[in-house]
């Protein structure tokens, strides 16, 4: 009687302990088992892999257009990304109880804070000057955030299920494929589709919408079964809001760039734009135009004639007729070479299209359309892949003139090297000269040192160097690279000049006792020392 008793009392037990387990396998707590919703999911964990890569490049790019973005910076943006990935899978052990409520709460932060990395940095770095730091917690924060994904993944996937080591497997090789297939797709994204077309601050706004748009997908479709109803509404509504303010910001964020942007510059912009190597400004004040490259000015027209003149006319003679610029996008070279008669053909290799663009534009009164002369021929290729190829073919040149950004990291380093400063050589006339932009002669001797070293180890039989002052630049230095015993001077054939004579150039070659020659160590492609020597300045110049 007891026993028959205890079982009618227990039947209802047994009954809605049958009933909770069927209503947990409607929300989907006994795992997430192939079919639509799993494949949402997949796609959301593609996608957010795909943001999470955009934001990290996003990084390095705005760590180049800001502090130059050299290997110290790369190096830590990278491997603090890595190490906070596993960082990230640590923290969120204590989460993974919760865990299709918390990858909710994951992707909508990372979705946030990706988002708005690029346009907050900018910010801080036009309140504050310096962005290091900034960019390197950034990092940390979206690494994290990216690494505590695989571990809830897996915990949801998982779900009341007993699996054995060869379920497992295939349940890790499937986020894996997803996570590296979305990766390589933002890896993608980025150069090609983002950052040229929307720019950096956008283009990573729009992989933060993207991030948001998969998180909401899998709140309303996948996991609406598996997560308290308060706590889907709450995360729904914080998604919400958040893709709208990122889609105002994408609307708006010229405005905001624009007021940011005019803090780090003394003048009103008058042109500004991100292409897809470089961060192109021109101001202007009254007469005074200037054009900036990542925030580096690169000319005022009070006084680039002294500059412009020093680099072109010391590589000049009578008998040059083929020239090779290297760099020199704003045509301010070119113009004047275009003021000699005898110069026939002008070679000019030029990495970014949107540089030639400016200066055929907003630059064009400077230069006096130079680069659309019949005798100026435009390559916008890579210099080193150009050079390294022989220039396809292209007979040797009378004189080369390379007018470079100064080398402030390690892809620029590559254009000052013993290997590339060689390679023109070889394209150089034996009878011809090469002048070379070589930095503050004062301000960063080892650099203006060093390119004549490294001039000296690529094979020029005289390296000649000197220096002149141009007042919004200072004392600015060049080294020729030349035949034996040739001195410096203005070819008879040279037009009226506003700076420039026999008599200033031949004293521009002399070096006071406060400032001598120092013979260097050539940089190379495999120890870029360069790069340092200009971080490094005066005053530790020789260290």
């Amino acid at each position: 009687m007891a026993s028959t008793e205890s079982t009618v009392s227990a039947a209802p037990v047994v009954a809605e302990e049958q009933n909770e387990q069927v209503e947990r396998g409607e929300r989907g707590e006994r795992g997430l088992v192939p079919g639509p919703r799993r494949f949402l999911l997949l796609l959301s964990v593609a996608v957010c892999a795909a943001s999470g890569l955009v934001y990290e490049l996003a990084l390095i790019s705005l760590s180049t257009s800001l502090n130059g973005g050299g290997i110290v910076e790369t190096s830590l943006i990278v491997a603090g990304y890595v190490a906070a990935l596993g960082l990230g899978a640590l923290c969120a052990k204590p989460l993974l109880k919760w865990a299709e409520t918390a990858f909710l709460w994951v992707e909508a932060t990372l979705g946030v804070v990706g988002g708005l990395s690029a346009t907050l940095l900018y910010l801080a770095f036009a309140v504050t000057g310096q962005s290091l730091i900034l960019l390197v917690l950034a990092t940390l924060l979206i690494g994290m955030l990216v690494g505590a994904e695989l571990p809830l993944l897996m915990t949801m996937f998982q779900r009341g299920r007993l699996v054995d080591a060869k379920e497992s497997g295939s349940i890790l090789a499937t986020l894996n494929v997803a996570d590296y297939l979305g990766a390589l797709l933002g890896g993608l994204a980025w150069p090609f589709l983002l950052l040229p077309h929307l720019g950096l601050l956008q283009g990573t706004a729009a992989a933060g919408l993207l991030n948001l748009v998969a998180a909401l997908v899998v709140a309303a479709l996948v996991l609406r079964w598996s997560v308290a109803r308060a706590h889907l509404a709450l995360v729904s509504t914080v998604i919400v809001v958040a893709i709208v303010g990122l889609a105002v910001l994408i609307v708006r964020s010229d405005g905001v760039v624009a007021t940011a942007r005019q803090r780090l510059f003394q003048d009103p912009i008058i042109y500004s734009q991100q292409s897809q190597y470089q961060d192109i400004v021109v101001t202007k004040d009254g007469k005074d135009r200037r054009l900036f490259l990542n925030g580096g000015l690169q000319y005022s027209t009070r006084d680039e004639y002294r500059y412009t003149e020093s680099l072109v006319y010391p590589a000049i003679t009578p008998e040059t007729e083929r020239v090779l610029i290297i760099g020199g996008g704003d045509g301010l070279a070119a113009r004047e070479l275009l003021r000699m008669d005898h110069i026939q053909h002008i070679e000019q290799v030029e990495l970014d299209p949107e540089m030639i663009r400016v200066a055929n534009t907003v630059l064009r009164e400077d230069n006096q359309g130079s680069l659309e002369d019949p005798r100026v021929h435009v390559r916008t290729e890579d210099a080193f892949t150009w050079v390294r190829s022989g220039g396809g073919g292209v007979p040797p040149f009378d004189a080369i003139l390379v007018d470079l950004s100064d080398p402030d990291n390690d892809t620029m380093a590559r254009l000052y090297s013993q290997e590339f400063y060689g390679l023109l050589h070889k394209m150089l006339d034996p009878e011809g000269r090469m002048v070379v932009q070589s930095g503050s002669a004062f301000t960063t001797p080892d650099v203006f040192n060093r390119v004549r070293s490294t001039l000296k180890a690529a094979g020029c039989a005289e390296v000649v160097p000197y220096h002149v002052h141009v007042p919004t630049f200072g004392d600015w230095g060049f080294n020729m690279c030349a035949p034996e015993n040739t001195q410096l001077s203005v070819p008879s054939t040279a037009p009226e000049l506003r700076y420039l004579n026999t008599d200033t150039l031949r004293a521009a070659g002399v070096f006071p006792p406060d400032n001598p020659l120092v013979d260097l160590p050539p940089n190379t492609l495999d120890h870029p020392v360069i790069v340092e020597d200009l971080r490094r300045g005066y005053r530790a110049a020789g260290e």
